[in-house]
């Protein structure tokens, strides 16, 4: 049987024991990849950092490998990655989450201490699927925002019509905004919207309503 000496004590690790590590590591990473996408990738604002996982997963628990039986070592290459710096901001909270999930299931992996993979990740899936069916069911208190943009010549006229078609369509409808500029009037108002609530019809009757008038409509993610 092949084995590997790592540097310090001399711990012999078999060939095989670090194939079932990064194994384990790259499963942990595709499931971490899923679940990214499965409560996180239909909304996704952040900086793209899932495409990291499935190399990310792998490569940190065979970085863990090399280091766990040499301190000088580890202090030495922690001396070297602090030249390493990440351009790109995290811009979704989550990301770091996820990060943090990849990361200790990668330790788990170069540990073999699998059952803490499985139960973290059991845990967590838990925790988000649950988040995910009471923001179903109760939204949270999350709103949607929507933003009209018209002739100011016309606004006056246009508003009332705007207002009482919302009330219609929408619950607990804010007007947070008004900003003129170059002739014309934007309005951005907030709205609870329903589930049944089609966004694409909305837009097309509102543009209806501002006909023969050009309008602009945005209608954000609830």
């Amino acid at each position: 049987m092949l084995a590997a000496v790592l540097p310090g004590k001399g711990l012999l690790i078999s060939t095989s024991q670090i194939a079932i590590s990064i194994a384990a590591s790259l499963v942990a990473s595709i499931v971490v990849y899923l679940m990214y996408h499965l409560f996180y990738g239909s909304r996704n604002i952040g900086a793209g950092v899932d495409r990291t996982f499935l190399i990310g997963g792998p490569a940190i628990t065979a970085l863990f490998l090399g280091i766990q039986s040499s301190i000088p070592l580890s202090l030495g290459l922690l001396g070297a990655l602090s030249f390493v710096r990440f351009r790109t901001p995290v811009k979704d909270p989550a990301e770091i989450g996820f990060l943090l999930l990849l990361i200790a299931c990668s330790i788990g992996a170069a540990t073999s201490t699998y059952a803490i993979m499985i139960i973290l990740v059991a845990v967590v899936f838990v925790c988000l699927l649950v988040q995910w069916l009471v923001k179903r069911r109760f939204s949270l208190g999350r709103f949607t925002d929507l933003i009209v943009s018209v002739d100011r010549t016309i606004f006056s006229e246009l508003e009332p019509r705007l207002r009482a078609l919302l009330s219609n369509e929408c619950r607990h409808l804010q007007l947070k905004t008004i900003t003129v500029m170059d002739g014309r009037i934007s309005a951005h108002y907030q709205f609870k919207a329903s589930k049944d609530l089609n966004r694409t019809q909305l837009v097309r009757t509102i543009t209806e309503l501002a006909s023969p008038a050009a309008i602009e409509v945005f209608v954000g993610p609830s």
